[in-house]
């Protein structure tokens, strides 16, 4: 039985999605810094934006604004 256990213990273990998007996120911050994030996160909502508004119209904006401010 000790025999089994060494074997697993020197396999490597496969990353999972949520280890390998935190350690890609690491690295990024500390390549670029954390303001690269807010950087980035403007520009892509700016273009989803943009996307939402051609895709539904600007009544979409008028009827989710008036969802969210009825709470």
């Amino acid at each position: 039985m000790e025999e089994t256990n060494m074997q697993q213990q020197t396999q490597p273990r496969k990353m999972t999605r949520a280890e390998a998007g935190r350690k890609g996120g690491q690295t990024t911050k500390q390549r670029y810094g954390e303001e690269h994030f807010g950087r980035i996160g403007k520009i892509g909502g700016k273009k989803g934006g943009e996307t939402t508004k051609q895709r539904y119209g600007s009544e979409f904006y008028q009827k989710i604004g008036r969802l969210g401010g009825s709470k």
